[in-house]
């Protein structure tokens, strides 16, 4: 085998996979695992661990993986990471870990992503049980939305001896994990509920159907129920639309609503009744990951999908992976093009949409070149249903019912960088309730900062 490149992995072939909601990555096998780690160089002064924002002690866990010892491999993740088998599945490791990779300088970096993957499946196959605390301290505190940075913090703090409650808004727990991300990305009962379940083995305790901000409030939890330190990982589930003429059309839905009714309300499965309106042609707004998951899911739901991005492929802000996957699958991509009209019918029902081609000028704020319309270009896509994935922003609720909560112009709440602390006394946030939307692992950095950040706090109150 060429020591260069990558062990392949296993994935459902295209054709297949575009008609089902079955995982599209099968992942490593244990001989390949193994033949993967033993690529990995062990160095003593490791780059791919300055790229991880949890920190993971990658060279560890490889050795440990090249040595067949796969217990010793998921605990020495554990002592970094909560919820491996998420992290394997979605991280952006190819701008992370990867990228930093010695390995990548003259051949492919090492899979750490999917070594990590084999070993948390392995782990949940075998149900080996997390290192939990070795006492209590007594302490007690509430953490608001069990997404990726509420489970990490929550899972963080029972490591270190508190008593955690997460409560959950939804009737499921996991957030964004199963609300947001596809079941073919990303199996809800084969991975996100046994990885929740996992956390809930560290001593951590949850509460669903509570939205804080109405069943009870932030200053409800801190003097009534009596928690020393509350962290608001609530997320940033608010969608954004681009203003046009034509959005509340019918056919016409945020990313947002279109994959909560497929992935937590299971509309893809016939034995479940919820609605959701698949259309023949459909045009999905962005470039994002949150695009990619929209397209390939109107896709599997019988569509023929057009991606509308207004910048070319080079600035998609979505992982290869998955662009990549979406081409597989047969995905139109129509780049350089904004929508500037949703077309109706007499009954207000979508029935294209109007776009004109760009090109790209110079650089804005983000660094990325500015999409210039070109004059006269306009054409039309005919379609049914339009899904914009333009980003979402936090939900006001929380900072609305909370007094002396400083929110930036963004409408996030304001949390310092190095411990999470926000404007009011024993308040901790993180992940997109304080970033705006941004990647699952990035959320779980921000718990675990807090988490350091509410440790600290306590213990010198």
């Amino acid at each position: 085998m060429d020591n260069m490149k990558k062990v392949p992995v296993r994935e459902q072939d295209p054709k297949v996979r575009a008609t089902n909601f079955d995982e599209v990555c099968y992942g490593y096998n244990k001989e390949e695992a193994m033949a993967e780690a033993e690529r990995c160089l062990h160095c003593k002064n490791a780059k791919c661990m300055g790229g991880c924002p949890v920190s993971i002690n990658i060279p560890d866990f490889i050795q440990a993986v090249k040595e067949g010892d796969f217990e010793k491999a998921y605990h020495i993740i554990g002592e970094d990471s909560s919820l491996p088998a998420i992290c394997g599945r979605v991280c952006p490791q190819e701008t992370q870990c990867e990228q930093l990779c010695i390995k990548g300088i003259k051949g492919e970096a090492v899979s750490i992503g999917k070594l990590e993957r084999f070993v948390a499946d392995w782990a949940l196959e075998h149900d080996i049980k997390p290192a939990t605390a070795k006492e209590k301290n007594g302490k007690r505190v509430a953490v608001i939305g069990s997404g990726p940075s509420g489970l990490t913090c929550a899972g963080d703090l029972a490591k270190m001896g508190y008593d955690v409650t997460v409560f959950e808004a939804l009737h499921k727990y996991g957030g964004v994990l199963v609300y947001g991300i596809p079941e073919f990305r990303l199996p809800k009962d084969k991975v996100v509920a046994k990885e929740v379940k996992k956390v809930e083995e560290l001593g951590v305790k949850f509460e669903k159907n509570v939205i804080v901000g109405k069943s009870l409030t932030v200053d409800q939890l801190m003097y009534d129920e009596g928690f020393d330190a509350v962290f608001i990982g609530s997320g940033a589930g608010l969608p954004m639309f681009m203003g046009i003429p034509g959005e509340s059309a019918n056919g016409c839905f945020s990313a947002n609503e279109y994959l909560t009714r497929n992935n937590l309300m299971k509309a893809f499965r016939e034995d479940y009744d919820t609605p959701i309106i698949a259309g023949k042609k459909v045009a999905v707004v962005g470039g994002g990951n949150v695009a990619m998951d929209a397209a390939r899911t109107a896709l599997r739901l019988g569509a023929e999908v057009h991606i509308v991005y207004r910048r070319s492929e080079t600035e998609l802000p979505a992982r290869a992976e998955e662009v990549e996957h979406a081409k597989q699958e047969g995905i139109d991509f129509q780049l350089l093009t904004n929508p500037v009209e949703i077309l109706t019918n007499d009954e207000d029902h979508v029935v294209g949409i109007r776009c004109i081609r760009m090109e790209l000028g110079e650089p804005d704020d983000s660094g990325r070149r500015r999409p210039v319309p070109i004059e006269g270009s306009e054409f039309d896509i005919d379609v049914d249903t339009v899904i914009m994935a333009l980003g979402t922003t936090p939900n006001p609720l929380i900072p609305s019912t909370t007094e002396g909560l400083e929110m930036n112009r963004k409408k996030c709440i304001v949390a310092d960088d190095f411990t999470g602390l926000t404007s009011k006394e024993g308040v901790f946030a993180g992940g997109d309730a304080v970033t705006g939307a941004a990647t699952v692992i990035l959320a779980m950095g921000a718990g675990k900062t807090a988490a350091k950040g509410i440790d600290e706090y306590l213990s010198n109150k």
